[in-house]
This record gives structure tokens, sequence and C-alpha cells, in this order.
């Protein structure tokens, strides 16, 4: 329930509760999108989220967040380079893209950092920038 994430995710609620994170992980039963717990190894605790979203025909959107008090420490990039691993085992021809607002600077770096490249096209939602993994 972090508003610098809620606020700039328009599928999560603002408070985000237990309930809402049931019904996230739970989904649509369509089995089109996953959500994948980032856990500290250390402390036992759930620490940010990757989701992967099925698109038709051909592509795949990968979306993350990660609590604030463990940003900057390189887990979005380590998990993030596992999930492209799983993806790309599961899904070899399907394209892999995100979006992220071109101000998100931190985000932009791990973005980069895991292989994506700007395409030079906007996103479907308001704001945001198309990269497309490389």
């Amino acid at each position: 329930d972090d508003p610098t994430i809620t606020n700039i995710i328009d599928f999560l609620p603002t408070p985000f509760t237990l309930a809402d994170a049931e019904a996230l992980i739970r989904g649509k039963g369509d089995e089109r999108d996953c959500f994948l717990g980032i856990w500290h190894r250390k402390e036992a605790e759930l620490i940010g989220v990757f989701g992967v979203h099925l698109y038709e025909p051909s592509e795949i959107e990968l979306g993350y967040w990660m609590a604030r008090g463990f940003r900057g420490q390189g887990y979005t990039t380590e998990a993030g380079l596992k999930v492209i691993h799983q993806v790309r085992d599961q899904f070899p021809r399907r394209r892999i893209f995100a979006e992220c607002r071109r101000e998100n600077n931190a985000s932009w770096r791990v973005l980069e950092k895991i292989g994506f490249r700007a395409s030079g096209m906007p996103g479907a939602r308001p704001g945001r920038l198309r990269l497309e993994l490389s």
C-alpha cells in the first residue's frame, strides 16, 4: 500500500488492501496475467512484484514494482533477468515489451540493464513510452 506505486499503476487502487492483493494474484481466471513475488531471502518478506501479461497474438508485457526500502539495491534487476529467462523459455516466439514514463529514471535504467531498448513508440497507457527487449 505505497502511494508511490499505487498512484502510478492504473489498475491498483489506493489504498491497496490485502483483499486487493489476493484478487490481483487470483486474476480474471483467463490465465493471461501472472504476478510473481520478489522475496527477500534473509527477511523472508515480499519486497516486490513482477507482472507478466500475455497479449494477442505475439506479445508479452512485463511490469514490476519494488517496495520503497528495497529500491536501488539490484533486486529488481536480478529478478527481472530471471523472469525474462523464464518467459523466453516458455514463450520463445513472443515479443517482450514494457512501458515506462521517461521521467522515471530509476525504472528506465532497470529496464535498460535487463535488455530493453526504447522503441520510439508511445505506450498504451498515458504518459508512458514503449520499450522492447532486444
